[in-house]
C-alpha cells in the first residue's frame, strides 16, 4: 500500500500509520475512540429525528468532530481528550432527547413481566433496536392473527403503555444479538431486522429475514416507508408456532418508575438492608471471557441491588435474585439507550444523600463495547465517574497509553475476576 502524503510505503520508516502521516499511534487510537462514538450518537440521532426531534448542537458538534478526525487537521492529544468528552457531553444531550421522544410517543415504561414462551398461530421476530418501527408492525398486525415477538434489544419495547395495549405482542423470544443464527433458525416464522446488531443470516432463515430503514442484508428483501405487508404475509405462510411455556423476565424500570422507589431505597439504604449498588449491563458477544458478567452477578451478596441495560443482561437477567422489602435485586432499566435513566437514577440518589455520585454505593461493570456503548462510556466520563470497570479486555483502539491516561484521571479498570472485583469494590 502506498502513502500518499509522505509517498513512502504505507508503514513504512517515512509513515507512521497505515495511509496517514503525521500521527502517532495514540492519536490514531483517540480518532477511532472518537469516531465509534459519533456512530453511536448518530445511532440515536436517527431514532430521534424519526419520532420528530432533533438536536442542532449535537449536530454541529457531528460536523466539527468528524471534521477534526477524518481529515488529519488535528494532532494534538489533549485536543482530542477533550473532544472525546465533548462527544460524552453530545451522546447525553441525545439520550435525553430520545428519551422524552419515546415517552411522548409511548408513554412512561412500566415494569413489565414478559413471557419468554411462544403462543399458537404465526409469529413476526423483531430485532434491532426502532420502536417506531414495531409500533408500526403491530398497527398492521392487529387483527390478522399474527403474533409478534421481541427480540435482543427490543425486549424493553413490552414496558411501554402505547406497545403493551397491543395483545398480539406477546412475549420476547431469544437472547442477545450474536445468538442470531442459532435462534433466527429455530424460530419458524417471520423475522424483521430493524437496525443493527444483525448478522449475515444463513441460507436456512434468509428468505424469511427481512429489513427495513437503515438496515440491509444481502439477498435480503427491504421494506421500504413501513409497510410491512409482505413479512405478514410470509408469517402467514409458514408453519404456525406451537404453544410452548416459558419462563418470565421483568423489563421496564424507567428511571420516572425507581424513583418511584425512591423512599423506600433511601430507607433500606439508611437502615443497612441495602449495602451497594451494581451496574452491569453493556454490549453482548460471543468471547468467552464474557461469562464473567453471568458469575459476578450469581456471586454478588444478597444485600445488594444490580441494574442492568443494553444486550449485556441476556448475560444473567434469567437469574431469580428476589427483593429487599420488595425492591427488586435486579433492575432491568432497558435498552442501551436508557443508560440516561441511569444516569438520572444516580443523580437523584446522590441528591437525597447530599453527595457526589462517585460517594454513593455504586459500581459500574461494563462489558465492551458496541460503537453505542462507547458513546455511553464517554458520557459516564464527561460526568466525571470514576472507577468504572470495563472488560473483558480493552478494545484494540485503546492504546496503552491512552488506556494509561484513562486510568490515572479517571480509574478506568480492566475486569479481573468476579471474586478479586467484588473483594475490591466491597472492601
Amino acid at each position: 500500500m502506498f502513502c500518499y502524503q509522505c509517498e513512502q510505503t504505507a508503514g513504512g520508516s517515512g509513515c507512521t500509520r497505515v495511509g496517514v502521516c503525521g500521527k502517532n499511534e495514540d492519536i490514531a487510537g483517540l480518532q477511532d475512540t472518537l469516531l465509534i462514538g459519533l456512530k453511536g450518537i448518530a445511532a440515536y440521532a436517527y431514532h430521534a429525528r424519526e419520532l420528530g426531534a432533533r438536536d442542532d448542537q449535537v449536530e454541529a458538534f457531528m460536523h466539527e468532530a468528524l471534521f477534526s478526525t477524518l481529515t488529519n487537521v488535528n494532532f494534538n492529544l489533549d485536543r482530542h481528550i477533550e473532544l472525546l468528552l465533548k462527544c460524552g457531553e453530545m451522546n447525553l444531550r441525545i439520550m435525553e432527547l430520545l428519551d422524552k421522544a419515546h415517552v411522548e410517543r409511548f408513554g412512561s415504561p412500566v415494569p413489565t413481566a414478559v413471557s419468554t414462551g411462544t403462543k399458537s398461530g404465526p409469529g413476526i421476530l423483531v430485532t434491532g433496536h426502532d420502536l417506531l418501527d414495531l409500533y408500526e408492525l403491530l398497527k398492521q398486525t392487529e387483527g390478522t392473527g399474527v403474533n409478534v415477538y421481541t427480540h435482543g434489544e427490543m425486549l424493553p419495547a413490552h414496558a411501554y403503555p402505547e406497545l403493551k395495549k397491543f395483545s398480539h405482542l406477546v412475549g420476547n423470544y431469544g437472547t442477545a444479538w450474536q445468538n442470531q443464527k442459532k435462534e433466527f433458525e429455530q424460530f419458524p416464522g417471520a423475522i424483521l431486522a430493524t437496525t443493527n446488531c444483525v448478522l449475515i443470516p444463513k441460507e436456512s432463515y434468509q428468505d424469511r429475514i427481512f429489513t427495513c430503514s437503515v438496515t440491509g442484508l444481502p439477498g435480503v428483501t427491504h421494506i421500504k416507508n413501513r409497510d410491512f405487508t409482505p413479512v405478514i404475509e410470509k408469517a402467514k405462510s409458514l408453519p404456525p408456532l406451537p404453544e410452548t411455556e416459558g419462563r418470565t423476565i421483568t423489563t421496564g424500570f424507567h428511571h420516572t418508575a425507581i424513583l418511584g422507589l425512591a423512599d423506600k431505597i433511601i430507607e433500606a439504604v439508611k437502615a443497612g438492608k441495602i449495602r451497594h449498588f451494581f451496574l452491569v449491563g453493556g454490549c453482548d458477544g460471543a468471547r468467552p471471557g464474557r461469562s464473567y458478567y453471568t458469575e459476578f452477578v450469581q456471586k454478588v451478596p444478597k444485600d445488594c441491588v444490580v441494574l442492568t441495560l443494553a444486550c449485556g443482561k441476556y448475560r444473567f437477567n434469567h437469574l431469580d435474585l428476589g427483593d429487599i422489602n420488595g425492591i427488586p435485586r435486579l433492575i432491568d432499566i432497558g435498552q442501551c439507550n436508557n443508560a440516561y435513566s441511569a444516569v438520572q437514577v444516580a443523580l437523584a440518589l446522590a441528591k437525597a444523600f447530599n453527595c457526589g455520585v462517585n460517594e454513593l454505593p455504586l459500581s459500574l461493570v461494563l462489558s465492551w463495547f458496541e460503537q453505542k456503548a462507547v458513546a455511553i462510556l464517554l458520557t459516564l466520563l464527561h460526568l466525571g465517574i470514576k472507577n468504572i470497570r470495563i472488560g473483558p479486555t480493552a478494545p484494540a483502539f485503546i492504546t496503552p497509553n491512552v488506556l494509561k491516561v484513562l486510568q490515572e484521571q479517571y480509574g478506568l479498570k480492566l475486569v479481573t475476576t468476579p471474586e478479586q472485583d467484588l473483594k475490591e469494590i466491597l472492601g
